[in-house]
Formats: structure tokens, sequence, C-alpha cells
């Protein structure tokens, strides 16, 4: 197995058969090895510095029904939120005081959101915050619609592809979503000029070693500045909320991958992560992530926005998790910068 992570390391691509046979064979010690390399490879561009996303989860309304989605159309025990724009507001206002100069605005696909209001959120963000990036994660829209988005003031795009084999997407999803238009997507995207952020779920249901070797090798054409990966967890108002959860291990190891693969990359050791394991999000970064995204939006909503069971820091005040993932990272070594936290260039 160090042989092919030696490789990775060196070439920064395997073959599908060798990522297969790594992910198949890898033991911890092959673990611990390629987070060595990882870690090497993320302090060449960030050193040991951490990036911070504010999160602002605006709407938990959508118009999709996803299997795996504890916010899905047809689970009618949401409480379901839409947050106005003033709201919004407000959490940019608390985040940029804590020191956040990156806002994600996440929803589910929420049509009561007019492109219209968009714009307008959009573009009241940017004029009051010229110094922030803002990042988007509103699902798939149409090229036009990106184009009026970026126009408005949007930096950054985060869709998550899920999963790069078209047959596989059709298992975790109804049949008017389709995996292709979802890749068309994030290509429209990178043509506009986002920094894009794509990723997938590790362990989804019907999931194969093959699957996610396909996945790393789409990531690799694709080359997003920002990649999202964190296990599945189930969610017990979905079809799927008798499926095992994703493992901690394996995350963590493709997270050490995909560093190798793309080094530059911005890669969130993610909520999910923490959710699983009480140190995932430490041992996300100790695996090659550089990036956190503590949550601004209201407490009063945040236990409305669970995409799957038992999701941390639901009851926490923005502050509260902000310092407390101050003093996690500087447990481990690394600092939490007040930046907008661009990519670096790989020729770095």
């Amino acid at each position: 197995m160090r042989s092919l992570i030696d490789k990775l390391y060196r070439e920064r691509v395997l073959s599908k058969e060798e990522l297969v046979t790594l992910l198949n064979g890898f033991g911890k010690d092959d673990s611990q090895y390629l987070f060595s390399k990882a870690r090497s490879v993320a302090h060449k561009f960030y050193e040991n510095k951490i990036y911070v996303r504010g999160l602002i989860e605006f709407s938990n309304y959508c118009k999709n029904d996803c299997y795996y989605c504890g916010i899905r159309k047809s689970n009618l025990n949401v409480d379901r939120y839409r947050l106005s724009k003033e709201d919004i507001l407000s959490c940019c206002a608390q985040g940029y005081e804590l020191g956040f100069r990156t806002f994600v605005l996440q929803s589910g696909e929420d049509l009561w959101y007019s492109d219209d209001k968009l714009i307008d959120i959009i573009s009241s963000i940017r004029n009051a915050y010229k110094d922030c990036a803002i990042t988007l994660s509103i699902g798939e829209k149409t090229h036009d619609q990106y184009v009026k988005y970026r126009n408005a003031g949007a930096d950054r795009y985060l869709l998550r592809h899920e999963t790069a084999d078209e047959e596989h997407y059709a298992r975790l999803h109804p049949e008017e979503l389709s995996g292709r238009n979802r890749k068309n997507c994030l290509h429209d995207l990178k043509k506009i000029g986002y920094q894009v952020g794509a990723g997938f779920m590790v362990g989804a249901p019907y999931q194969t070693v093959e699957n996610l070797a396909e996945d790393l090798l789409f990531l690799k054409n694709l080359q997003p500045e920002m990649i999202g990966i964190g296990p599945f967890i189930s969610h017990k108002d979905t079809p799927f909320a008798h499926f095992e959860n994703g493992k901690l291990e394996l995350t963590l190891f493709l997270i050490g991958i995909l560093r190798l693969m793309i080094p530059n990359a911005l890669i969130p050791s993610t909520t999910a992560l923490g959710t699983i394991n009480p140190n995932g999000r430490e041992l996300g970064i100790l695996a090659g992530a550089n990036v956190v995204m503590p949550n601004l939006s209201p407490v009063g909503v945040r236990k409305k926005y669970l995409l799957y069971d038992n999701k941390i820091c639901t009851g926490e005040e923005a502050a509260e998790c902000r310092s407390c993932l101050h003093n996690r990272m500087q447990k481990i070594g690394y600092e939490i910068l007040v930046d907008r936290g661009d990519v670096q260039s790989v020729e770095k």
C-alpha cells in the first residue's frame, strides 16, 4: 500500500484499479503514513492555518425528495422555516464581528426565494461586506441563474456531485433528478468563474469501492477549488433510515487521498465527521483537511435543519462554537485565521 501512496504523492493521480486496490487493502499503519504525507502537502500550501466559513442555513424547504435527506419534501415531520433578508444580514453582522470573512448561504431547493430575492440578498451582503467572500449552496439552477448570482456578488458555489456513477445516483434520488444534470451544473459554474465545491457521501447506500474510485477520478478531472466529503448518516424519517452509517476510517483515508490528488484544495473537516466521532473534526484536519464551518444560523432554527440525525452544535451560539473550534484546533497545533481563505495556486 505504501508504494501506491508514494506514487500518489509523486504523481497526484492513480488509475481506477490502483485506487480500488488502495481502498480495499489499507490498514491503520497505511492510514497514518498517508495522513503524514497529506499534512505535509497541506502545510506546503496553507502552513498550519485553518480557514473558517460562517454557515447560514436560511431555509429548510426543498422541492426535491432525495432518499437520504432529512429535509426532503415528503418528510412531513420537518418544522419548516425561512429566514428573511434581515435575518440573514443579522447573521452576517454577528459573524463579521466574530472574525468570519466568508459567509455560506445554504438551503434546500426552495423556489420561494426567487432570483430577484436572492440577488437582493447577495448584493446587500456584497455591499455591506466588501472584504468577504459569499458562497452559495442552493442546489441545481440554470446557467443563466448562476450568471445572475455571480454578477450580484457571489464568489463561490458548493454543489456536491454526491456520486459520479449515474446508476448509483439513480438509486439515491427520484427519477426527475439526474447525475448528468448535476455534473453539467458543476461545469457551468466553473465556466462562469465561480470557485467551485464538489464532493460526495462516504458509505452511502449501495455505494461500492468502484464508485468511490470513480468519484476520486471525477474530482481530479473537475479540479474544484473546494471538496466536501463526509460520512453518510441516516435520518429516521427517510427511506434510508435503517442503512448503516459511513465509516470514520474510510472518510479520513479519502480526505488524505484527496489532499494528495488536488494538493491546493480547500477541504472542510465536516460537522458530519464531528457527529460520528467526538474528535472527528480534529481527525479530519490531521488527515489533510484545512477548513471548518461553524454555524451562524439563529439557534432557534438549527434543530430544524437536520439533513441527518444527531447533528452536533445545534444548540450553541455562534460565538460559543467559534471559540470552541479555536481551542480544539489550537490543541492539535493549528491556527484559525480571520481571512477570506481563497484557494492557493497549485504551482506553489
